[in-house]
């Protein structure tokens, strides 16, 4: 037989293989409306179970059988994404639990943040609630998040990403220990000086002081010196110990804006290697609302350990028109190799596709959470 005669019969089979695709499909339509009248889950985890088994079990050789398991699960996934579309279509997916509001209630607001004064997060509040917020420091970001889950704060700005040094995985976490949310961000350029006391020069330097993601930052300049670095919870609090202990041999690596509130001298400009270095950073409130125009979402959610289980969770993005622009893993603890996953995309809370992506993605993961839309 040629390849053209072979070719042809592979095209008949595929168009049976569409024609029963489609009645499935149908049937998979008018069990969805069962399901509307009668409030049954759309994801029945059991049921699929034994079916893929039932398949395989039709098959003749192993190969065949992963194979036919893989086209199944595709199958059925695609029979759920189309119940959850008609389940949202008919208003049976109930109400999130978020408020939308027209905007934040910011005017007599307490913000509270991590650090001292001068310190890149006291900049990114200011430059999104302004230079006469009522405000107040703390000294972790755990300080800042206990702030507003008990309502000493309203917001907390927080840091959670860093254009080269990546994600700051403790706020990752805390997000997910806490009920709190994100309702806002800002986006600051990093410029990392050298900070030194009067009268001190660069030769003079022995000790920098810096937060560990600031050295990190400035990796490539401090090769150049021969200097001892060390680490600090914070660059404003760098700053301040340099001017507290008033050594010439001593420096902080810090913006350029915290100078002048502790009395040093800028000794050096733009030591971080990358011109386009930002941060962003976060608003968090211990409230379920988001803006009306807001167009971002993140979310978190943990599944099952088993081949394909995230391929499946993404899916409900593609089906829904979707765009995710972020995903990031933390380990779960207390449960080695295994892993939560963390997702910001595209849309707003109010939008039937986002409803419809949420209520699928819940049926199948474990422990969903909608961090903010913002």
């Amino acid at each position: 037989m040629d390849l053209l005669n072979l070719r042809n019969q592979l095209d008949v089979i595929d168009a049976e293989i569409v024609e029963l695709y489609e009645k499935r499909m149908d049937i998979c339509k008018q069990v969805a409306e069962y399901k509307i009248s009668t409030g049954k889950k759309v994801f029945d985890k059991q049921r699929e179970m034994e079916k893929l088994a039932t398949v395989k079990s039709m098959t003749h050789n192993d190969f065949n059988a992963h194979g036919i398991q893989e086209l199944f699960e595709q199958i059925m996934s695609m029979s759920r994404k189309l119940q959850y579309q008609l389940l949202t279509e008919n208003g049976s997916l109930g109400k999130l639990p978020f408020i939308s509001v027209e905007d934040l209630e910011t005017g007599k607001a307490r913000v509270v943040f991590q650090g001292l004064e001068g310190a890149y997060s006291q900049a990114a509040m200011f430059q999104y609630f302004g230079e006469h917020v009522n405000s107040f420091h703390v000294d972790t970001f755990r300080d800042a998040m206990v702030a507003i889950e008990e309502g000493s704060a309203d917001f907390a700005v927080l840091p959670i990403e860093n254009s080269t040094a990546g994600i700051v995985n403790e706020i990752y976490d805390l997000l997910v220990e806490f009920e709190n949310y994100i309702v806002g961000e800002q986006i600051i350029k990093i410029e990392h000086c050298v900070l030194g006391v009067p009268g001190s020069r660069l030769e003079d330097i022995k000790t920098v002081y810096s937060h560990p993601q600031s050295l990190m930052q400035s990796a490539k300049y401090l090769e150049t010196k021969d200097w001892q670095q060390i680490s600090m919870q914070n660059n404003a609090f760098a700053a301040k110990k340099v001017a507290e202990e008033q050594n010439k041999t001593q420096a902080a690596i810090a913006g350029a804006h915290a100078a002048p509130l502790y009395g040093l001298e800028v000794l050096e400009q733009g030591v971080n290697q990358s011109d386009t270095n930002s941060t962003r950073f976060i608003i968090v409130t211990n409230q379920k609302i988001f803006k009306k125009d807001a167009d971002k979402i993140s979310i978190c959610f943990e599944i099952p350990h088993r081949s394909g289980s995230l391929y499946h969770m993404l899916s409900h993005f593609i089906y829904n028109n979707l765009s995710m622009t972020k995903i990031e893993s933390r380990p779960i603890e207390d449960q080695n190799w295994e892993y939560r996953f963390f997702i910001d995309f595209e849309g707003n809370l109010a939008d039937g596709a986002v409803k419809n992506a949420l209520r699928g993605l819940r049926e199948e993961a474990k422990n969903l959470r909608i961090l903010g839309n913002y």
